[in-house]
């Protein structure tokens, strides 16, 4: 399998940290989004959106969005439940990260981590909706582990891959103990450093 990427983006790394995860062979095939690489004519006719990730599986195919991706690598594993309740909530948590968390938290770290933006020169609305994207996270972990069950699940890899990051959109993780506390126990669980 190939995995077309940028590791600085949470989105390839949702990929990345599955399959490492779940012990699955990969080639890494970085992409810069920052150069046009993801909008070639080669690239597009791999994946028409023109974003990354994209994987290319051993028989040729080709998958693209990160949460996609995740659920084709990860059915029957730990990490996506069998039971059918669960296996929707996790489903709940990932359309909620592309919906309500991502667009916020990302797009803010984006701007002051790439585009050198300051804080005070982001978009309020985006400043606002992150926040309380980021306290509904701390609010549901304030009695569990983790978002599904009992265990790591899909669901905790898609969100942990920006919210670990939000310091570096402007986002004040200190007063959110669940959500620090949780982010610790998902990279644990996952290996992840750095």
């Amino acid at each position: 399998m190939k995995i077309y990427g940028d590791l600085v983006s949470g989105n390839c790394l949702k990929v990345k940290w599955t399959c490492d995860h779940l012990g699955l062979a990969y080639s890494w095939i970085d992409v810069d989004i920052t150069q046009g690489e993801s909008r070639t004519p080669e690239f597009l006719a791999m994946n028409p959106f023109g974003q990354v990730p994209a994987v290319e599986l051993p028989d040729g195919r080709h998958l693209a969005q990160s949460n996609a991706i995740i659920q084709y690598l990860a059915a029957g594993s730990a990490l996506v439940p069998d039971d059918p309740y669960l296996r929707a909530k996790v489903l709940e948590w990932q359309f909620w990260e592309q919906y309500s968390h991502e667009p916020y938290v990302a797009v803010c770290r984006f701007q002051m981590k790439y585009l050198g933006k300051r804080a005070d020169e982001l978009d309020p609305d985006k400043v606002a909706r992150g926040l309380a994207a980021l306290q509904t996270l701390d609010g549901a972990l304030r009695h569990r582990d983790f978002l599904v069950g009992d265990g790591v699940t899909l669901a905790d890899i898609s969100l942990v891959a920006y919210t670990r990051l939000a310091h570096e959109g402007g986002f004040d993780l200190a007063p959110l103990s669940n959500l620090r506390t949780w982010i610790a126990r998902v990279e644990a669980a996952l290996k992840i450093s750095g």
